[in-house]
C-alpha cells in the first residue's frame, strides 16, 4: 500500500476517552482532526478498566446493601454467569463500532493503526494491511496513549502470565484460588469483585503496612476489615520473591519473603501503572522514550521546541484517573484551538487547576472510598496550616434507615488560616454520591462560614455534612 499524505490542524494519537475528547474540543473550536488508534477506540477504561469492573462490582455491593435491611434476603450466591454476561453488554462486547462512528460524526478521521511520532508535527499509523499512513499536523499532535500495567521485577512473575485488570475485568470464568499481589485500588477492586463471584480462596500479598496507601489510613483499615469478614485473606508487609508455574495456565504458587507460599489457579497484579511511551517515536523528536511527557498547565510538553507537541491523560503522569484524563483533553483540545485561531489561551479555564487543587476519586470497594483534595499528610507535607475534623456517618439519621450495621467515617482537611476545604474523604456503603459536593467545595475554596448555609436535606446521609461542620465550631 502507497503511503498517503494526509494533513489535518491537530493528529490525536490513541482514542481511549482522553483522546476522544481532545479531538471533540478540537473540531469544537473549528479544527479538522484525525484520531489515529491500533487498539479498541474508547480505550482500556470502557473495555478493560472502569466500565467492566464496576459491572462485576454492583453486584456485590446490591448483594451488601439488602444483606442490611432486615427483610430483604438473598436465595443464594450471586449468579456469576449472569454477572459476566452482563459484564459482556457493558463493554459491547468489545465492538468498537459505535465510537468509530462517533468520531466520523464529530466530523474527525478514524485511522486504525499503530501510530506513533514521526518527527515535528508529523505522525504515521502502521496500518493493519501492513502498509503505512503519514499524517501531518497544521498545529499539534497529541499524545492520549495512556498507561500501560506495571510488573515488578520478580523471578518467574512474567514468564507466570499473570493477570492484570485486563484479565481481570475480562475472565470468562472466576478462578476458585486467587493470589493477588498489590493493594492499590485494582487490587482492592478486584478481590472483592471476583471473590464475590466464587474466588472462594482469595489471598492478597501487600508490601506496605496498610491498602489504599494514598488515601487516609483509616480508609484502608475500614477496607481491610470488611475484606477478613468477607472471608478474605490480607497479608502486610510481604512481598513476592519468586513465582512459579510449571505449565502454561495450570496452577501458580508465589514464594514470599518469610519463607511461605500461596498456591493458587491465578495471580492477579495490581503494583500500579506506567505511561505507555513504548515505540510511539519520541526518538524522532528528540525526547527519551520513556515517560511521563512532561506538560505544562495547558498540556503542552515542556521539552519539545515550538510547542506542537501535547500530551494528556495516564501518559504524563499527573493524575491516573480516567475523569482526570477528560478534564485535561478538554483544557488541551480548547487551548490548541484558541492558539491556532489566535483567540486568547490565557483565560483562566484553559489550564489545569484541579490535578493540584481537588482531584476527585472513588475506589468501589465495599465499603466505597471516596476522596477529593489532599490527604491530612500531603496537605502538612505541603506546608499548610492543618485542621481537621472526623464524624461517624453511621450516627447521622440518613444512615441509620438504610439499614442495620450501616456506617462509615468522614474526614475533612481544613486550611485554618483561610477556612477552606483542601480534601474530603468519606468511607461507606453507596457513598459517592456526596464526593461532587465535595469536589465542589474544594475547587471553588468555599469558605467554610458560607458552606454552613448550604442545608442538607433531611434524613439524608448528606446530613453528615452539617455534622462535620459542627465539630469544626460553625
Amino acid at each position: 500500500m502507497a503511503d498517503n499524505n494526509d494533513v489535518f490542524d491537530v493528529v490525536v494519537i490513541g482514542a481511549g476517552p482522553v483522546g476522544l475528547n481532545a479531538a471533540a474540543r478540537a473540531v469544537r473550536g473549528g479544527l479538522t482532526a484525525a484520531v489515529v488508534e491500533e487498539r479498541l477506540a474508547g480505550g482500556e477504561c470502557e473495555y478493560y478498566a472502569c466500565i467492566p469492573s464496576k459491572a462485576l462490582l454492583w453486584p456485590m455491593e446490591t448483594a451488601a446493601e439488602a444483606s442490611r435491611m432486615p427483610g430483604l434476603e438473598l436465595s443464594g450466591p450471586i449468579d456469576a454467569a449472569a454477572v459476566l454476561a452482563h459484564r459482556d453488554e457493558t463493554v459491547s462486547h468489545r465492538d468498537d463500532r459505535h465510537n468509530v462512528t462517533w468520531v466520523e460524526n464529530l466530523p474527525a478521521t478514524f485511522v486504525r493503526g499503530h501510530g506513533r511520532l514521526a518527527g515535528p508535527l508529523r505522525a504515521e499509523a502502521a496500518t493493519p494491511d501492513g502498509g503505512t499512513r503519514t499524517l501531518r499536523a497544521r498545529h499539534a499532535v497529541v499524545v492520549a496513549t495512556g498507561s500501560a500495567p506495571a510488573i515488578p521485577d520478580v523471578p518467574g512473575l512474567r514468564e507466570a502470565h499473570p493477570w492484570t485488570n485486563r484479565e481481570a475485568t475480562s475472565a470468562e470464568q472466576v478462578p476458585k484460588r486467587l493470589a493477588v499481589i498489590g493493594g492499590g485500588p485494582v487490587a482492592c477492586e478486584m478481590s472483592q469483585a471476583l471473590h464475590s463471584l466464587g474466588a472462594q480462596e482469595t489471598t492478597m500479598l501487600v508490601r506496605g503496612d496498610r491498602l489504599l496507601e494514598r488515601a487516609e489510613p483509616f480508609a484502608g483499615d475500614m477496607v481491610a476489615a470488611s475484606m477478613r469478614e468477607s472471608g478474605i485473606d490480607v497479608h502486610f508487609g510481604r512481598s513476592a520473591t519468586r513465582v512459579d508455574r510449571p505449565a502454561p495456565g495450570g496452577p501458580v504458587t508465589v514464594h514470599t519473603d518469610d519463607g511461605a507460599q500461596v498456591d493458587a489457579d491465578e495471580l492477579l497484579l495490581g503494583t500500579g501503572r506506567r505511561p505507555a511511551v513504548d515505540d510511539i517515536g519520541l526518538e524522532t523528536i528528540g525526547l527519551q522514550a520513556k515517560g511521563p511527557i512532561e506538560v505544562d498547565d495547558s498540556m503542552r510538553a515542556t521539552a519539545v521546541p515550538d510547542g506542537w507537541l501535547y500530551a494528556i491523560g495516564d501518559v504524563n503522569g499527573r493524575n491516573l484517573l480516567t475523569h482526570m484524563g477528560k478534564y485535561q483533553a478538554r483544557v488541551c483540545g480548547d487551548v490548541i484551538a484558541a492558539r491556532a485561531t489566535g483567540r486568547p489561551d490565557d483565560r483562566p479555564g484553559l489550564r489545569d487547576t484541579a490535578d493540584d487543587r481537588g482531584a476527585p476519586q472513588v475506589v468501589f470497594t465495599e465499603p466505597q472510598v471516596c476522596m477529593v483534595g489532599r490527604t491530612e499528610s500531603r496537605a502538612r507535607a505541603d506546608g499548610f496550616p492543618v485542621r481537621t475534623v472526623e464524624y461517624d456517618i453511621g450516627e447521622v439519621s440518613g444512615a441509620e434507615v438504610r439499614g442495620v450495621g450501616y456506617t462509615g467515617r468522614a474526614k475533612l482537611v481544613v486550611d485554618e488560616d483561610r477556612r477552606v476545604l483542601l480534601g474530603a474523604t468519606f468511607v461507606a456503603p453507596d457513598i459517592d454520591n456526596l464526593l461532587h459536593s465535595a469536589t465542589i467545595t474544594v475547587n471553588a475554596e468555599v469558605p467554610l462560614d458560607q458552606l454552613w448555609h448550604a442545608v442538607p436535606p433531611f434524613p439524608t446521609v448528606s446530613e453528615v455534612w452539617l455534622r462535620l461542620l459542627e465539630e469544626y465550631g460553625l
